[in-house]
């Protein structure tokens, strides 16, 4: 067990979503660029990470070195190439005999395990109990809100029965906001005790103001364009068919321009629908699809934007809100993640009653009548606590707790009922497993 004040050996798991996979694309977003964050500001403190995630066929090199002692480890799990999220539940098994292979042949020890995602917290509850240490999660997103709030598409039932095993068997669970936190509460019946919030965060070296008018002419923009932006993935909850709804409502904009950002290319079948709407708006000619635009490449459109807009149906925190704010650009949001903690009308944006067209139309004619009057390093200010340094030293002290918990714990608890997982490895029975209090 780890001595209070030392460096921490960590692994991380992303099953699912490697954090240098593409951004924009369809399981590949804020999950991916928060690992990569994270690992990379806790390895500069000295801390050792190693995160795990999917081997597919396009990664040639099995190991890559992230950043100063954080590792990119990748696992084979499956067939090669891309596959849905969800066919990857049958191969978890095969995902943690390879971890835990490589585990022993390299004599690697861990002081705890952090999973992303509920794919990664069954194999991080595998390791919690070969290992012997805590096994500690961050869901990102709750099946059950998805469900609720995107009817269209349903997740499945093995998802949200793992997610209710998981919040009972592993050792401490993360929620980004207090909001989130209640979610967990609510419907996944956790326990109030085991939940510590710790926000999202964001690079303020990548993330800074430009001069508007040098990131327009970059852009081939017009200066006396009104820009506004989405930034994300093609995906249900993300709402983005309203806010094209909304834009028929701004038309008073003569000059506006819509960007869109995001997406796996212009042939793929969520772009084509997205612009079949755009169409049968009549907004065809002011939306412009940008596509997958790097994250090192996303301040110039930050900068250059006068609103951006997050029409969300459910957001476990709202990234891309904080890469706008850092770059001096407000932002209209419906009332999702922490998008009522952030946004303050005047002063960086404004969060919608509703995700109505007309609702976000009016968020947005309000916010573009006033952001040229808002200074771009007031707006910046208000989200310099959400910066890795800040966010990477309350994880820590998440860990240390989890951690000193361990070594004050002592008897016995009782198991908590397992999921069904046809071709999975059984829990050992033998191997030493110190249970908590």
């Amino acid at each position: 067990m780890q001595v209070p004040g030392k460096q921490l050996n960590i692994a991380m798991l992303t099953v699912h979503s490697s954090p240098i996979g593409e951004l924009g694309t369809q399981d590949t977003g804020g999950m991916s660029v928060y690992i990569r964050e994270l690992a990379s500001e806790l390895g500069r403190r000295g801390h050792r990470v190693d995160i795990y995630t999917r081997l597919e066929e396009f990664r040639r090199d099995r190991i890559v070195d992230l950043s100063e002692n954080v590792r990119l480890i990748h696992l084979k799990a499956g067939t090669n190439g891309y596959v849905h999220k969800w066919a990857l539940h049958p191969h978890l098994a095969d995902f943690w005999r390879e971890l835990e292979t490589y585990r022993a042949e390299h004599g690697l020890d861990y002081d705890l395990v952090h999973s992303h995602y509920w794919l990664s917290g069954l194999v991080g509850n595998w390791a919690r109990e070969r290992w012997d240490v805590p096994h500690i999660i961050l869901f990102h997103t709750l099946g059950a809100l998805k469900n609720i709030t995107v009817e269209a598409e349903r997740e499945p039932d093995f998802r949200l029965a793992a997610e209710r095993m998981l919040v009972e068997t592993c050792d401490w669970i993360l929620a980004p906001t207090e909001m989130e936190r209640d979610h967990l509460i609510r419907y996944c019946g956790a326990s109030p005790g085991k939940i510590g919030v710790v926000p999202c965060g964001v690079n303020l070296e990548v993330f800074r103001s430009m001069d508007r008018r040098k990131a327009r002419e970059r852009l081939g923009l017009h200066g006396d364009d009104a820009v506004v932006l989405f930034v994300g993935r093609f995906a249900s909850l993300k709402g983005i068919e309203r806010l094209l709804a909304a834009v028929p409502h701004l038309q008073e904009h003569r000059r506006l321009r819509l960007i869109i950002i995001g997406g796996n290319g212009t042939a793929t079948p969520e772009c084509r629908e997205l612009q079949r709407l755009s169409e049968a708006y009549g907004i065809g000619q002011a939306v412009t699809f940008a596509g997958r635009v790097p994250q090192e490449h996303l301040p110039p459109y930050y900068s250059a934007a006068d609103v951006l807009v997050v029409p969300s149906y459910y957001e476990s925190f709202g990234l891309v809100a904080l890469e706008a704010l850092a770059c001096g650009t407000p932002v209209v949001a419906t009332r999702v993640g922490a998008m009522s903690s952030i946004l303050r009308e005047g002063v960086n944006g404004r969060v919608v009653p509703d995700g109505s067209p007309r609702s976000l139309a009016r968020g947005i004619d309000e916010v573009l009548a006033s952001s040229r009057g808002l200074a771009a390093g007031d707006v910046r200010a208000t989200i310099l606590r959400f910066s890795w340094t800040h966010v990477a030293s309350a994880m820590i002290e998440q860990y240390r707790a989890v951690l000193k918990r361990e070594r004050e714990a002592s008897g016995s608890i009782p198991r908590a009922p397992e999921i069904a997982t046809r071709g999975y490895p059984r829990r050992a029975s033998t191997c030493g497993r110190t249970a908590r209090a």
